[in-house]
């Protein structure tokens, strides 16, 4: 019986815990409560409105979903950071800001001013950088309620 449950399990996919259940193509196919914010890829959607309710604190663990259901925000792009030393929250969001409207509008090819979303971003805090961390997320969201389709 043991023989038979092991061969089993090894034919759904096999993935950590904190990693989100991809396709054959990379696409999110299975829902994750707990996914590694460094497992995340442009194109991927979350159920992160809760966790963007609490903006400044470290992130340890983002929901994913898949894209053709409802979801709260899409990863829209990711900027990979330069320097030694952190740069604070304000040059951070200088640099991310124009680079992830950017990144909605070639998505949307739509002016920022005329679409119905709007940008936020995941980006390292100091202690996060200590570590190495130096991506932002950038991510879209509709402010007038969840998305049900891919943005792109």
């Amino acid at each position: 019986m043991l023989l038979s449950i092991a061969a089993l399990s090894a034919c759904g996919p096999i993935v950590p815990a904190d990693q989100p259940i991809r396709d054959d193509e990379g696409v999110i196919i299975e829902p994750n409560p707990s996914t590694d914010p460094f497992a995340l890829l442009v194109g991927d959607c979350l159920d992160d409105a809760l966790v963007a309710d609490d903006a400044g604190t470290e992130v340890q663990s983002l929901p994913t979903v898949p894209c053709d259901g409802p979801h709260d925000s899409e990863v829209i792009a990711s900027i990979t950071l330069t320097g030694t030393s952190y740069p604070g929250a304000e040059a951070i969001s200088a640099e991310a800001d124009p680079v992830c409207i950017a990144a909605l509008e070639r998505l949307v090819q739509q002016s920022y001013l005329e679409t119905p979303y709007d940008v936020s971003y995941y980006a390292p805090t100091e202690s996060s950088w200590a570590e190495g961390d130096r991506e932002v997320l950038c991510v879209a969201y509709d402010p007038a309620g969840p998305l049900n389709a891919p943005l792109g």
